[in-house]
């Protein structure tokens, strides 16, 4: 009875939207399903990396591991259905390094003949609460123009480089966002950009066309989840605003309402041990973000342990209150 109450409890949860993809994106969802089921992930689909990369160069398909990663957090099943997903093969040949859940969404796909509905069966199997939606159904490629006038292609290659980027693109730039990714969008109480990689999880998706419009036009509450650590390459030495700036130069200025930043102290010992890998703690610099129209809401979002990792828990539950305050008030 109490599984059963529990569900229709979700049911009756507010309408969000998710907007990134990797480790960032099944982190805040863990902590968003525990509060209603009418989720609606929306991934990117540029990797090209790992077992995804080679699925997608042999095979043709879209890439399987952010989307299985984004199914897996969102699931309500047995561990063991989970840890079947993850499975990855370390040995065999042709088979190491694979994903299990990989292999799994890229037959169903097969036997359904389109990976939308590979997607919804296995949401069925997994009995998630929501659903993962990919922002297109194109052949994307990521590329990235960097500071000294390169071009990069490749995520797999981008997210390697140590040079600054300038600006991140698609190709093909005329591809077509997904109509559920549109539909969701514009019936969401709230749109949730990141956490995740700022050039090659969150932006990507953001370039298709019609993406950053209809979040634009959308009634609901658009929150921007900063990283907590800057990234070698992609954002080393950026601040909060430097982040917010980046997503607004590759979009639309005043995008999103709410800025989410951790100010929770860590101990000296772990940001050595990051800082001897050229990451560093990203710097909320509130006097210059007081310029750029955004409201900032700064809260412990950590998770206590040897990483540096945002905690399920506590982001959901300051994005879920800010929600109700705003509902309150009539937004």
């Amino acid at each position: 009875m109490k599984n059963v109450y529990q569900r229709q409890h979700l049911k009756r949860g507010p309408r969000l939207v998710t907007v990134g993809g990797g480790t960032g994106l099944s982190v805040l969802l863990r902590g968003l399903k525990e509060y209603t089921s009418n989720i609606t992930a929306i991934v990117s689909v540029a990797d090209d990396g790992g077992s995804s990369g080679r699925l997608r160069g042999q095979l043709g398909v879209l890439p399987p591991g952010d989307l299985r990663d984004c199914l897996v957090a969102l699931a309500d099943t047995e561990s063991a259905m989970e840890n079947l997903f993850n499975y990855r093969f370390t040995e065999g040949g042709e088979l190491a390094g694979h994903s299990l859940g990989n292999l799994l969404l890229v037959a169903l796909a097969d036997l359904t003949g389109s990976f939308e509905t590979a997607l919804r069966e296995a949401g069925k199997v997994l009995a998630i609460r929501g659903k993962v939606v990919p922002t297109t159904f194109a052949d994307l490629k990521l590329g990235a123009e960097l500071v000294d006038g390169s071009i990069l292609m490749g995520q797999s290659f981008i997210t390697k480089t140590e040079k600054h980027i300038k600006r991140v693109f698609l190709k093909p730039a005329n591809c077509r966002p997904t109509p559920e990714a549109i539909k969701a969008i514009r019936e969401a109480e709230m749109i949730v950009l990141g956490p995740g990689s700022l050039y090659t999880s969150i932006i990507p998706n953001l370039l298709v066309p019609g993406i950053t419009e209809e979040i634009k036009r959308a009634s609901g509450i658009k929150v921007y989840v900063c990283n907590v650590m800057t990234q070698v390459g992609e954002t080393r030495g950026y601040t909060a605003a430097e982040h917010l700036e980046a997503l607004y130069e590759h979009t639309l200025v005043g995008l999103v309402d709410y800025l989410l930043v951790n100010n929770q102290s860590l101990p000296a010992v772990l940001l050595n041990k990051y800082w001897a890998e050229g990451v560093e703690l990203v710097n909320i610099d509130k006097e210059r973000l007081s310029k750029m129209s955004i409201r900032v809401i700064e809260a412990p979002l950590l998770k206590k342990n040897d990483f540096i990792r945002h905690d399920s828990a506590a982001l959901a539950a300051v994005l879920f209150d800010l929600l109700g305050e705003q509902k309150a008030i009539g937004w």
